[in-house]
């Protein structure tokens, strides 16, 4: 689970005018905007929960379409990447694990602050 923000020219209705806003994203999919200018911010219900069990439910499922796909295109290669990918793998899962559970963390924060 990944979260992403960027800054767009929106119209705010307290400000009256187009002003700088911070979009942020988790999954690519809208999590809030935030006026920059006035500080009010929009909050959009979103189960993260729910999305980390979404998002490994379908890596899990299609796991074997990938590598499927990836020994035909260059079995030597994947011959040959397969002992490290397999004794990197439990690091790799940690990794996303602690990012997903680090951006489940910032926004259950953000939303008992308020």
């Amino acid at each position: 689970m990944n979260s992403s923000q960027m800054e767009a020219d929106l119209y705010c209705i307290h400000c009256k005018e187009e002003v700088p806003h911070e979009i942020t994203y988790v999954n690519n999919q809208l999590k809030s905007i935030e006026c920059l200018e006035c500080r009010h911010d929009l909050e959009i219900n979103l189960d993260l929960n729910k999305e980390f069990y979404k998002e490994t439910q379908k890596r899990v499922a299609t796991k074997p379409k990938r590598m499927t796909q990836e020994y035909r295109e260059d079995l030597s290669r994947f011959l040959f990447s397969l002992p490290v990918r397999v004794i990197s793998k439990p690091y790799r899962m940690f990794k996303d694990i602690k990012q997903s559970r680090d951006v489940i963390k910032e926004f259950d924060h953000d939303n008992e602050d308020r």
